[in-house]
């Protein structure tokens, strides 16, 4: 039964409800563009110590995050003179997953002789009873980045199996080349100190590709939360996960939120209060479809909805 409609270290270390139209996707596509996240500027000097993700007690399947976790760490982290396919193939086959998936890994395996990611958050883009989408926002050092840092949200695909969840496809995301100019709004949310935003979000909106609606109410926000992104354009589904129904997030037009003020969405630990109040204050900025992991009445029409792909994030999605 299908569910919603939206639905870093060294080395490796079902059944749902619909919603509406934002987070997911069908088969295997996902947004893409053409090149990855900007680099971000570090001191010189070695590769920052990192710590593997794991994942929280209250997921709706921690299996299936932590084996998608798991192969992006195998593939995108390695020792020094461990760097190059062949090595990350061996790291792959030794968590039990398929070789193959190096050549899927794009950004995640630059030319360089050594390297650290960390993730930063995994969500669901999607989770049905046999397959599901897990998002892996990561950043990503190697000392042959002139910035120091790079990084990129991979789009996991994975099926149930025994002894674990089965990764069978990564779709790194693109976020493509940074546009000219930008609106004055996108400078406003790439340096508002109250919007944390990962490397491929932040090269989303540097392309000039995020709708000026989603910025405006990522602003709108700011002015009262404390936010982390996880995801906004590239590295999400194309399609609503089971569905041919297009995303809102390849067409710039949404974005979700995996930490509000702190505090993460899918921790039981964390306010009910305070997530109900961010996805009310996210529609009256202007979102026609907010999700998250609480039912709330009122709204207009299917304003609001709730899903186990969205336990674990609030997503926000703008018509224009």
């Amino acid at each position: 039964m299908g569910i919603g409609r939206r639905a870093v270290l060294y080395g490796a270390g079902g059944a749902l409800v619909a919603a509406a139209t934002g987070c997911g996707a069908g088969a295997f596509r996902t947004s893409t563009g053409a090149a990855p996240a900007t680099p971000v500027a570090r001191p010189s000097g070695p590769l920052p110590k990192t710590t593997p993700w794991r994942p929280d007690r209250a997921d709706i399947d921690p299996a299936v995050k932590l084996r998608a976790v798991q192969v992006v760490e195998a593939i995108g982290a390695w020792r020094p003179g461990q760097g190059g396919p062949a090595a990350a193939r061996r790291r792959v086959a030794a968590l039990g997953a398929a070789p193959s998936l190096v050549a899927e890994a794009g950004p995640l395996l630059p030319a360089a002789d050594e390297a650290a990611l960390q993730v930063i958050d995994a969500q669901y883009g999607g989770i049905l009873t046999e397959t599901a989408s897990v998002l892996v926002v990561c950043r990503q050092w190697t000392p042959g980045h002139a910035g120091g840092t790079t990084g990129t949200t991979v789009d996991v695909r994975l099926r149930r199996a025994r002894p674990h969840w089965e990764v069978t496809a990564l779709h790194p995301a693109e976020p493509g080349a940074a546009a000219r100019s930008l609106p004055t709004a996108a400078h406003r949310v790439l340096a508002h100190s109250r919007i944390t935003l990962p490397p491929a979000a932040e090269a989303d909106i540097r392309s000039g590709q995020i709708h000026e609606s989603v910025l405006r109410a990522l602003l709108r926000l700011a002015s009262a939360y404390r936010m982390d992104v996880s995801v906004i354009r590239s590295g999400h589904p194309l399609d609503v996960f089971g569905t041919d129904r297009p995303s809102d997030h390849p067409r710039g037009r949404a974005f979700d939120v995996w930490r509000i003020d702190g505090h993460r969405v899918v921790d039981p630990a964390t306010s009910r209060r305070l997530v109900e109040t961010f996805m009310r204050d996210a529609a009256a900025a202007g979102s026609y479809n907010v999700g998250g992991p609480l039912r709330i009445p009122g709204g207009a029409g299917n304003q609001f909805f709730t899903d186990a792909t969205h336990h674990d994030h609030v997503h926000a999605g703008f018509t224009a």
